[in-house]
């Protein structure tokens, strides 16, 4: 895509990974609006290097051809989608809608049927990898919605994108994401566990990672995990306990609506969960090596 033929980026939520992307685009010359979530000191960043702060997200939206939303949570996207300063209220007919967070399927359904309604096009778009693959265009994207949009789009995930998949129809990527993450943060949890109850039995962590790692269990999961446990390197894996515990909840909420409960994922939720209120919710999900280690400490302590 050349540059006169680039569409105008309407972004919100420059949090880490947001703010990766908006700065990789920012560097592939694309016209870009910003509104903030949290971190003012990244909407300041994307405004020196080109991007214009809009004041609301309906503003954003009258702006904009295609407007990305990267937030936390199922209910800080409908609260921009919605109400007089919301992106439905601003939007005009033929914006393309894109959701990159991990979200509800049910609530990214209804969003779209509001967006629809208004002329517009919406698309969940989850993302895999780091922001450190974000700032050199190389996540995983699933995107999800109607093929005809998935098409008009292509060119910019693919800016954004190493590896950019069309998985369905609307709500087909949040679904993806919550058991690629079900799978992933369990995976993560029981890597965790697994070195601190190797230290209460007395097998040093290094040699478990070495005996774990030369069979088919090895992944770049126990990898990161195994920064934090025997390399005291934390930061591999940059997704919070609270994340983590987020999404491990909607995984939860979506297999009860479709009537199969699951068997694993309370457990996982139920170990991130006390992570979270014990503290460790803002440290990122390697660092369960160090709750667990704590908490395994505590009987022996009283």
């Amino acid at each position: 895509m050349t540059e006169k033929n680039l569409p105008k980026i309407g972004f919100i939520g420059l949090g880490l990974m947001g703010s990766a992307i908006v700065e990789h685009l920012l560097d592939l010359k694309y016209p870009m609006n910003v509104l903030g979530h949290r971190r003012r000191e990244a909407i300041d960043a994307a405004v020196a290097k080109g991007a214009t702060e809009s004041k609301n997200a309906a503003e954003l939206a009258g702006a904009s051809d295609i407007v990305i939303v990267c937030v936390d949570t199922s209910k800080t996207v409908e609260s921009l989608m919605y109400g007089e300063q919301g992106v439905i209220a601003g939007v005009k007919p033929g914006t393309m809608v894109i959701d990159f967070g991990t979200s509800l399927p049910e609530s990214t359904k209804e969003i779209g049927e509001k967006l629809r309604a208004a002329g517009a096009h919406y698309m969940d778009a989850p993302l895999g990898r780091t922001p450190a693959h974000a700032r050199d265009g190389l996540l995983n994207i699933m995107a999800a919605g109607e093929r005809a949009d998935f098409d008009k789009v292509e060119p910019v995930l693919k800016d954004i994108g190493e590896n950019v998949f069309h998985v369905g129809p609307l709500g087909a990527g949040h679904t993806l994401k919550l058991i690629n993450n079900f799978f992933g943060m369990t995976l993560a949890t029981a890597m965790s566990e697994a070195f601190a109850m190797a230290d209460l039995a007395g097998i040093e962590r290094a040699d478990l990672y070495s005996i774990m790692s030369a069979g088919p269990l090895h992944s770049a999961m126990m990898d990161f995990v195994k920064a934090n446990a025997v390399d005291g390197d934390p930061t591999k894996l940059a997704f919070s306990i609270s994340n983590a515990r987020k999404d491990l909840g909607y995984y939860n909420e979506m297999s009860k609506a479709l009537s199969a409960d699951s068997f694993i994922a309370p457990a996982t939720e139920k170990a991130l969960s006390v992570a979270e209120s014990s503290g460790y919710g803002g440290k990122d999900v390697p660092v369960m090596v160090d709750f667990f280690a704590k908490a395994f400490a505590a009987p022996a302590e009283k």
